[in-house]
């Protein structure tokens, strides 16, 4: 048995077959760990969406910021931009199953016997891993609980940008989300910054990676994460010196769609059937 962690699919469904035919995937052996961001903006969101949902116990999979866009949509919150391609899922037979099983994915994977964790975005540099469970297991419950509309509804800001332990309600709720979904970079201070995207190394000045801060509390932690798919195109060649395992790589632009057998960390990658950006 093998167990795969695969990066932000957005749609790209046939690459993702083809990755399981590079990997030799065994349906009834191994795992598939996905980073999140199954849908949008890809050409086949809704059999992206299928294909892992039957899988069963085989996959697990964290909600990215994509996934909860959908969630969005079909609740009223958002309307869908100009280059979403979620409509196919909207208008499937098996939509409201589709949904409500992604609503019940959870915001961090942990296994202790492999050693791994695995989120979409990052993790501020306050929490603990054990805190970040916390934390996620809260969120989730809220997300799968009546309570679910009102909270979708109050998800989306910037702010609050720094963590206490005395955020409460919508703040909190949005915090957290926000770091699991969306962070790319910290202040020194551990401030959120929402805005910035670039590649590492081109950023501003005053801001670090979240992984890259020293203070961070899960520095011995072995973090997977999708989400940023120019962090690889910037000035960091040594992920692994912060133990993290940075899995977007750009399918979704013509980069190529990446798994990493946890067991080795041995990497495999196809290319990507998308036009090149």
């Amino acid at each position: 048995m093998s167990t795969y962690a695969i990066g932000d699919l957005q749609g790209c469904y046939s690459e993702l077959q083809d990755l399981l035919d590079k990997i030799n995937f065994d349906e009834t052996n191994d795992q598939l760990w996905f980073v999140g961001d199954l849908v949008n903006r890809g050409p086949n969101s809704l059999k992206c969406l299928q294909f892992v949902k039957s899988l069963g116990s085989n996959a697990r999979t964290v909600l990215g910021n994509h996934d909860l866009h959908l969630l969005a949509i079909t609740n009223g919150v958002r309307t869908p931009h100009r280059k979403d391609t979620v409509d196919e899922i909207l208008k499937a037979d098996d939509s409201k199953k589709l949904l409500k099983w992604l609503r019940n994915r959870p915001l961090l994977v942990n296994d202790s016997e492999l050693n791994y964790t695995m989120i979409h975005a990052g993790l501020p540099p306050q929490w603990s891993l054990e805190k970040a469970k916390e934390l996620a297991q809260e969120t989730e419950s809220l997300l799968q609980s009546k309570q679910f509309n009102n909270f979708i509804h109050n998800m989306y800001g910037d702010q609050p940008d720094t963590w206490s332990d005395n955020l409460k309600d919508d703040d909190r709720y949005r915090y957290i989300i926000n770091c699991f979904t969306r962070i790319r970079y910290v202040q020194e201070n551990g401030k959120l910054n929402l805005k910035e995207k670039a590649s590492p190394g081109s950023q501003n000045k005053v801001l670090t990676p979240w992984y890259a801060l020293p203070e961070r509390k899960t520095k011995k932690d072995k973090i997977i994460f999708g989400h940023w798919s120019t962090v690889h195109l910037g000035n960091e060649n040594n992920f692994k010196q912060y133990k993290v395992y940075p899995l977007d790589t750009g399918c979704l632009w013509g980069g190529t769609l990446t798994a990493m057998r946890l067991e080795d960390e041995k990497l495999f990658s196809v290319p990507s059937q998308q036009p090149k950006i």
